[in-house]
């Protein structure tokens, strides 16, 4: 054994304190990598028994109570936060997963799935929670959700803001007709597989053509920035994939189907009396502001807000200014 050997070996305690350095870093990092996912699982919250199902809420601060429906159809609270925490500031703000979605119930047939489920689940919550009246946010599907609940509980909501939604399914199938242009124009590659598919007789839920779609960017068709992407919380429980196919078709990403298919607002908006905001976003890809603009001819009493910076959500993309108009709004709207 020569002195270099010597001096390379380390004694037995020296081993057992560098096994256990390399443990601690092993679990740092492995603890650092699983961060975000960890703060979504252990987010704290409650459960309300509605129609025969938990859904899952969280309420912050105080004062006049909010509450924010999720889009998709099939995505839960997640997204959302922390962005719409800025109104807990002023408000009781309620955050919540409908049925199907995050941490609530699922259905043990997709068919329990629908869009007058989800309507008559939130007055449910409302009941639940002993509220009176609130004010109604809902971005993309969930501004769907808000228009029905508006019209069917008129005496159940206090102030309305429909944030990049939809007023009918036509609307919602340009934003497939826009969405597929942009997958075709800027993924060829990508396309030319879907189209494969597609023509061997698979359909929008057909697992191997969603998966196809989730290999698009999402920086491509909801936002401005497609850096912004990256803002946005992730978590591997927050989209059902069932619920979606359910409410929107079996091809909800080509050919509108399901309850969507048969939404149409345009001419009851008008009825609404309490106050209402409706946000778009200028480079909005989905809910594309050529139909947004209409919304100004089928609710003329509204207050409409186009945010030029931003895609499909400018809560993340123009967030100072956002909450800005939602809070003058919340305060002083009529």
């Amino acid at each position: 054994m020569n002195q270099r050997e010597t001096c390379a070996r380390p004694t037995g305690a020296a081993v057992r304190k560098l096994t256990l350095l390399i443990a601690v870093l092993v679990l740092a990092v492995h603890f650092s990598s699983r961060a975000a996912e960890a703060q979504v699982s252990k987010e704290s919250g409650a459960y309300a028994w509605v129609n025969g199902a938990h859904l899952w809420f969280q309420s912050k601060g105080q004062g006049d109570p909010v509450v924010v429906i999720p889009g998709g159809p099939g995505d839960s609270h997640v997204y959302l936060t922390p962005w719409f925490d800025e109104l807990a500031k002023h408000h009781r703000l309620i955050y919540y997963d409908a049925f199907g979605r995050g941490k609530s119930d699922r259905a043990k047939d997709p068919k329990e799935y629908s869009f007058d489920r989800d309507v008559r689940d939130l007055e449910g919550l409302r009941k639940d929670l002993g509220i009176e009246k609130w004010s109604v946010i809902g971005h993309s599907y969930g501004g769907m959700v808000a228009q029905a609940y508006a019209l069917k509980y008129p005496n159940s909501i206090d102030k309305l803001i429909l944030s990049d939604t939809f007023y009918d399914g036509e609307m919602w199938q340009e934003n497939d007709d826009n969405s597929n242009r942009e997958i075709k124009n800027q993924y060829p590659d990508l396309w030319d597989k879907l189209i494969q598919l597609r023509d061997s007789g698979y359909v929008s839920s057909s697992p191997v053509c969603s998966e196809l779609y989730g290999e698009v960017p999402s920086g491509l068709l909801y936002y401005y920035n497609p850096a912004n992407a990256e803002k946005v919380r992730k978590d591997p429980q927050s989209f059902n994939a069932q619920v979606y196919y359910q409410i929107t078709g079996a091809d909800g990403d080509f050919l509108i189907g399901g309850d969507i298919a048969r939404l149409d607002f345009r001419n009851s908006l008008k009825t609404i009396k309490v106050p209402v905001l409706i946000i778009a976003g200028r480079f909005d890809r989905v809910s594309v502001p050529r139909f947004s603009e209409k919304f100004r001819e089928y609710c003329p009493q509204a207050q409409f807000v186009m945010f030029e910076k931003s895609g499909h959500l400018p809560f993340v993309e123009e967030t100072k200014e956002y909450f800005q108009v939602v809070e003058e709004f919340l305060k002083n709207g009529k």
